[in-house]
């Protein structure tokens, strides 16, 4: 079994035999940066940094999918939430036309309905079901009903990206103008992004992103940390998860580029299992 996932994934591997990512793309009216394994990321974000103009993504092409399609026959994709990218349609478009071309062929397509951790909290345990050696069809509809039981949370620092591409107001952009002053939220039941609150200082988004943990039913399972640029928060949010929850099996991961340039700098994503 092939698993595919957009470059959303904060993935670069996965340690099954077949794993593949499609790169989104971050554009100025300048320059493009293809979130593979060749971005350096600090360096584009030190450009968009001082950059004054326009920036915006891309999703991957319907030929992007199907080249990663190519030569499987039971494949699971992944992709960023489809109310924020045309990633899912491209994907699914591409589905369409890869079974008509290979009949017998089995693609599951998933909506996270999310991005980052939460996409490779999925990941991961699609891993282990390929390994416990379900059928196609038993692994879909487990890897679907895991999904719903997940939740992700985030702290940003500045909503500037998510502000200049629509994918949250400019109010709540604006309320970042304070020094230290984070914005906390999750994602929302379709897929959106909902700030719910403020906080001033890590100490105090770390506090409230454990609480909103709990709140949803996070009890000590398995969660994933992504971060960009701001590995101290990271390692300071998963020490307060494993002081109340010894057991809790917690990942870091740096955040690739597309999930770089929507967090920004010192942004802290955090997706977990609840009950």
């Amino acid at each position: 079994m092939r698993i595919i996932a957009d470059s959303s994934c904060d993935l670069y591997t996965l340690d099954v035999p077949d794993f593949r990512t499609v790169p989104l793309t971050v554009y100025t009216d300048e320059r493009s940066f293809t979130d593979d394994t060749d971005l350096n990321i600090k360096d584009m974000l030190d450009y968009l940094a001082s950059y004054k103009g326009r920036s915006y993504t891309s999703c991957p092409s319907v030929d992007a999918w199907l080249n990663a399609f190519e030569g499987a026959d039971e494949i699971f994709v992944s992709t960023v939430t489809s109310a924020l990218s045309g990633s899912y349609n491209s994907a699914m478009t591409a589905s369409t036309i890869y079974q008509e071309e290979n009949p017998g062929v089995k693609i599951s397509v998933i909506d996270s309905l999310s991005t980052g951790a939460e996409e490779a909290l999925l990941l991961f345990r699609l891993k282990e079901l390929i390994r416990d050696g379900e059928p196609f069809e038993v692994i879909d509809r487990k890897i679907r009903a895991y999904l719903k039981k997940s939740r992700l949370f985030f702290s940003f620092f500045s909503l500037h990206n998510l502000s200049q591409n629509g994918r949250v107001s400019k109010a709540a952009a604006a309320a970042l103008c304070v020094l230290n002053i984070s914005v906390t939220g999750t994602a929302s039941e379709v897929g959106k992004i909902s700030v719910t609150g403020k906080a001033r200082g890590e100490r105090k988004s770390i506090r409230t992103l454990f609480q909103d943990m709990k709140n949803a039913g996070y009890n000590g399972g398995r969660a994933v940390i992504t971060h960009v640029e701001n590995e101290s928060m990271a390692a300071s949010l998963k020490q307060a998860v494993l002081a109340e929850y010894p057991q809790a099996e917690i990942i870091i991961l740096p955040a690739r580029g597309l999930c770089s340039y929507y967090m920004e700098r010192r942004g802290v994503v955090i997706a977990c299992e609840t009950q």
